[in-house]
């Protein structure tokens, strides 16, 4: 069929309000965190632009115990990573460059302030991050174009991908990235959900602390999805002061601040006082077990992925089963998408919602919904020496497996 004869997508195909969620934790409310958003319910006053004192404090801490030092003059918040990301964008002005794929929310967010924004090829290694000789070469192009690359997001602990970028190749990217004059924006939100101890996390902060600005949504491992705040740690330059002044103005302008109940939870859970922790490792500890499940049954029919490493998804690649999709009229990544969505009952966003070529047959499979359908179920998989053998779980999994079988 000849492009301009097939037929238009759907509208929740292409507008940025249709977006897909980030992956759901498939986990009730930690009660502890809970406790403290209920006891601050009646505080009515927002917390002032980019956070308050309390919350300004507890996000050094968190990230003093990384290695990461500064002072709460450092950290600015916001209800979520998305206003959070655009004043960022904003402030430091110029063309961006991204990793394809990327986070489904990077590129609406350049467009939509009208920044010129390039996708930049990743290693074969992971996602998250460059190649750096790809980086190099993209931003020849765009000056040789007449572009100013200014700024590059990346991230260490990948979404949709789910796997952690290896020290040296984080190293060769940021001091490319840097030797060229761009500011780096280190995306850190997945960094406490890696599924194995020994997995080597680098931040690019670390290597490169003048030239790194690392931003944090705390729903990634930390709070529920419902309770919106990211923090964002600038460099302690004076120049990094500046911008963090103009993300405070564009945080003002847009009226995004912080509820004060949430600004507490989440203050809490920075602290990471023993519940906290223990739910992080209990979760982490699940995810990699049922990751692994699901993964395997992405192999087994034939299809590809890299093995997750972080996270509660996998980006499987169905290219090998194109044939059987084609049958069944699925060509592209949107049709995958409406396909598997429909099939597995539950989001399933194609690799086009993350900056990959719509004919590639790739998507972001979520993990959460394998946990169970109520709070006690998911409890139950939390806290099961051998969550697999619940019958819940081994249903979920059991019908994913099924849904990709029927591809062969």
């Amino acid at each position: 069929m000849h492009w301009s004869e097939r037929k238009q997508p759907r509208e929740d195909h292409g507008p940025v309000r249709y977006g897909p969620p980030a992956p759901d934790p498939g986990l009730p409310a930690l009660p502890e965190l809970a406790d403290v958003l209920a006891a601050a319910a009646a505080r009515t006053v927002p917390e002032p632009p980019g956070g308050g004192t309390i919350l300004r404090e507890a996000a050094c801490a968190y990230w003093q115990r990384r290695g990461l030092h500064g002072g709460p003059q450092d950290i600015a918040a916001a209800p979520g990573a998305q206003p959070l990301l655009l004043a960022l964008i904003a402030a430091y002005g110029g063309d961006v460059l991204m990793p394809r794929p990327c986070p489904a929310t990077w590129m609406p967010q350049a467009r939509l302030l009208g920044r010129p924004a390039y996708h930049v090829p990743t290693p074969a290694e992971c996602g998250g991050i460059p190649d750096p000789y790809a980086l190099l070469e993209t931003v020849r192009r765009v000056r040789a174009e007449g572009g100013r690359p200014r700024l590059l997001l990346i991230s260490v602990v990948d979404d949709p991908t789910a796997t952690v970028a290896p020290p040296e190749l984080v190293r060769e990217a940021c001091e490319a990235a840097v030797a060229e004059g761009l500011h780096i924006v280190s995306d850190e939100t997945w960094r406490d959900t890696l599924h194995r101890h020994d997995t080597v996390l680098l931040s690019p902060a670390e290597m490169c602390p003048d030239d790194v600005t690392v931003i944090s949504d705390l729903a990634g491992a930390l709070t529920p999805s419902a309770w919106p705040v990211a923090v964002a740690r600038f460099p302690a330059t004076a120049r990094a002061a500046s911008r963090r002044a103009r993300v405070l103005d564009i945080l003002t302008a847009l009226g995004a601040f912080v509820a004060e109940p949430v600004a507490r939870a989440a203050a809490r859970a920075l602290h990471e006082p023993e519940a906290v922790t223990e739910r992080i490792r209990q979760a982490a500890g699940l995810q990699a077990q049922v990751a692994s499940a699901a993964h395997r049954a992405v192999l087994t029919a034939g299809a590809l992925a890299r093995p997750p490493q972080a996270g509660r998804h996998l980006y499987a690649d169905l290219g090998p089963l194109r044939t059987r999709l084609a049958a069944l009229g699925v060509t592209d990544s949107m049709e995958l998408e409406e396909y598997l969505t429909r099939r597995l009952g539950a989001p399933a966003p194609g690799g086009h919602r993350f900056g990959d070529e719509l004919g590639a047959l790739r998507v972001r499979l979520s993990t959460g919904p394998l946990l169970g359908s109520t709070p006690e179920e998911q409890m139950e998989s939390l806290t099961a020496v051998e969550p697999l053998k619940l019958p819940h779980v081994a249903q979920a999994l059991s019908m994913f497996a099924a849904a990709l079988d029927e591809l062969r």
